[in-house]
């Protein structure tokens, strides 16, 4: 048995999947969501071997969902998304329809997929893929991270600055810190150059909450924030600082 979930905001997309699966006997669909909350929580509730996934869904997308589950099962992705993105899928070998699908087209993803099932081949979702998808729109303006069993949503504007935590980054906001499973390069090349700066090997700093920068050590400084947090700067942070600043 191939255990399977749809996760897709719109009922007709929903329906048209579970229409054309009913051609498959070795597929039972698990659970529908519509929602990526839901989405989350039926992962790992059923631990499902394969779903299907739409992009453009309110609260959180379908990549912000995938990025919040530790081991996603094999993805055949469900979008009317653009061109872009598109591309993305085709270069990183993810199977995807793009919606209106006919039932052919649906046929010949699932025929792929079973025969990777079928030889133990699992093809994994790449790194590349989600660092693709964070420059689209629609990853710039927020973070969705997971925290004690809950998704908070981080509008880019709320972070203070970034710090490197052994394999994760603690995003620091005044309302707290939270961990993603990213690198400080995903970071700075996901967030406005112009706004958040690499103060330090191990920093990101958001330019906006800098009051002033004091003479630390030898070669090294610390950036005051407006909620009075001190950022190391580095040498060559602190040069970088002063250009974006324009000093």
């Amino acid at each position: 048995m191939i255990k399977t979930i749809i996760i897709d905001d719109e009922p007709l997309a929903r329906n048209i999947v579970k229409e054309y699966l009913a051609d498959y006997s070795r597929v039972k669909i698990l659970e529908e969501c519509k929602d990526g909350f839901e989405g989350v929580k039926a992962i790992m509730q059923h631990q499902p071997d394969l779903i299907f996934l739409d992009i453009q869904m309110p609260k959180i997308n379908g990549f912000e969902m995938l990025e919040l589950v530790e081991q996603p099962p094999a993805v055949i992705f469900t979008t009317a998304f653009d061109e872009y993105a598109i591309r993305a899928f085709e270069a990183h070998a993810i199977d995807y329809l793009l919606k209106p699908f006919s039932k052919e087209r649906f046929d010949k993803a699932m025929q792929k997929w079973v025969q990777q099932h079928d030889n133990n081949i699992r093809p994994s979702l790449s790194a590349s893929l989600f660092e693709t998808a964070a420059h689209t729109p629609l990853h710039s303006n927020r973070i969705v991270v997971k925290t004690n069993n809950k998704i908070k949503i981080i509008p880019v504007h709320d972070i203070l600055y970034l710090e490197a935590a052994d394999d994760y980054v603690k995003i620091h906001t005044a309302g707290g810190a939270y961990l993603k499973n990213k690198t400080m390069q995903y970071f700075e090349q996901l967030l406005d150059e112009h706004v958040f700066v690499r103060s330090h090997r191990s920093y990101i700093i958001n330019m906006q909450h800098i009051t002033r920068i004091d003479p630390y050590e030898k070669e090294s400084y610390l950036a005051l924030l407006n909620t009075g947090q001190k950022v190391p700067v580095s040498k060559t942070g602190y040069t970088k600082l002063k250009l974006v600043l324009g000093l």
